[in-house]
């Protein structure tokens, strides 16, 4: 938890923001796997409500109204049957007075707020809410129907918390980089165990057992697989085969809820082919030319396609592809291997924001993306860069057999695209290269002291060692 200056400035901020009204923000509640009593979910309260008011326990809302200048966090202290079992908690008040509230009140009291300002006419904002527990709890405080809560949803409030949540702060920095530093941890643990015969099961287990054995949980569900090919391809039982490429992808939350995300592609023999050779090192290449060209003032979109068309030359220069660059890139012809786009926004989400609407954190009037395009229809991020920004690197390659199969039977692309070619390569898997990048004010920097490997000799010194 950051001072309680921190919180009560931030929610300042956020008062000048908004306007008039009265603002909501929901906590999380406890989310029980198979019955009551087993909360195997691990708790994770929401980043926007940490954002403002600091507290990661359940059951607990901030209100601000900004109209009369008052904050008050309501929630429900702990009964006695909770405390035999879970050991005590500081009370509403005291986590109130740690962020800088002077004002608490129990949970019922939250519905005669509610009903005291829509009675006087004033504007209620909330945020997109993402849990069906929630949703429910906004029908009984506002009579809105959750199919229609979409459309509620305060804009004001939704961009303010964005504008202000996108750039980080020094104090946010560092507990970033204290991810980055786990999320190091945590890759070289799996740089050291891939090896022919081992299960991708077992060191996606040992990944995640170096985030939670020092005092974090991962950011999202690693992938590990050596079906890189599949974006969100998690561990399986499956062993590692001498001769395949093994994609880890996995990042680490601090215990104060800030994330990290990486991806390193390993040589299970230890040593890439001449063939995984000529893919990854265009991935690496991509990589690499966004640090280059990153830095404020530069739109994330052009980015993007700076590095779709130095994909497609690589591309042209192995045979996979053909045809004018320009007009193949226009056309979607690379998105065949670079399906998604080159990164998003991160902070407290691994997907910062995401949900508060990716079309209104990603992007501005300037950089909206053509959802019509496969690929293109994927990007997470394509606004101005700013100073403060965090975004991720994260080129890749990917051979996907029923994707090459379905573009090949429709001619999709069929002038740009080499099929007899890439029928050779279904068997590859796919490279992935991502690191987390901080936007300074004369370019961009990697996040973390120690850099994760990626350049082709440094991973197999560091594997072999």
């Amino acid at each position: 938890m950051f001072s309680k200056e921190t919180y009560a400035n931030r929610r300042s901020e956020l008062k000048r923001r908004v306007k008039n009204g009265l603002i909501l923000l929901f906590g999380n509640n406890e989310a029980p796997c198979n019955y009551p009593a087993n909360a195997y979910y691990p708790f994770r309260q929401d980043s926007t409500f940490l954002y403002y008011f600091g507290q990661n326990r359940d059951g607990l809302v901030g209100v601000i109204d900004v109209d009369n200048d008052r904050e008050t966090l309501v929630g429900d202290d702990i009964d006695i049957e909770d405390i035999v079992w879970y050991g005590s908690v500081d009370d509403v008040a005291t986590m109130a007075a740690q962020v800088g509230v002077e004002h608490t009140a129990p949970m019922k009291a939250l519905k005669q707020m509610c009903d005291e300002a829509r009675a006087k006419g004033r504007t209620i904002h909330f945020l997109p809410p993402y849990r069906h527990d929630t949703k429910i709890q906004i029908m009984d405080l506002l009579g809105i129907h959750p199919a229609k809560q979409a459309d509620a949803v305060s804009h004001t409030l939704r961009m303010a918390v964005i504008d202000m949540r996108s750039v980080k702060t020094d104090e946010e920095i560092e507990e970033l980089e204290r991810a980055a530093a786990i999320g190091y941890q945590m890759h070289t643990t799996a740089m050291r165990l891939v090896r022919p015969g081992v299960t991708e099961k077992f060191i996606g287990g040992q990944v995640d057992g170096m985030a939670h054995s020092l005092g974090a949980h991962e950011s999202f569900a690693t992938i590990f697989s050596q079906h890189g090919e599949i974006m969100h391809g998690n561990p399986s039982l499956a062993v590692l085969e001498a001769g395949r490429l093994a994609l880890c992808d996995a990042g680490a939350e601090t215990v104060n809820n800030y994330c990290s995300d990486h991806t390193r592609t390993m040589p299970v023999s230890g040593k890439y082919s001449q063939r995984q050779l000529d893919i990854y090192t265009i991935v690496e290449e991509c990589h690499d030319l966004a640090l280059s060209v990153a830095r404020p003032g530069v739109k994330w979109m052009d980015v993007h396609f700076a590095v779709c068309r130095r994909m497609t030359e690589r591309l042209k220069e192995l045979g996979l592809m053909r045809g004018d660059v320009d007009e193949a890139v226009a056309a979607g012809a690379h998105a065949m291997f670079l399906p998604h786009g080159l990164g998003h926004m991160m902070g407290m989400d691994v997907h910062d924001m995401e949900g508060l609407g990716q079309i209104y954190v990603g992007f501005d009037e300037e950089t909206r993306p053509n959802l019509e395009q496969f690929g293109t229809n994927c990007l997470r991020m394509g606004r101005k860069l700013q100073e403060g920004f965090v975004v991720t690197d994260e080129p890749g390659i990917y051979f996907i057999p029923a994707l090459i199969d379905d573009w090949r039977a429709s001619g999709h692309c069929a002038e740009f695209l080499n099929f007899d070619l890439l029928e050779t390569y279904k068997d590859f898997g796919g490279i992935r290269i991502e690191d987390d990048v901080l936007i300074t004010a004369d370019g961009c920097r990697f996040l973390g002291k120690d850099r994760i490997p990626y350049h082709p000799a440094e991973v197999e010194e560091f594997m072999n060692q």
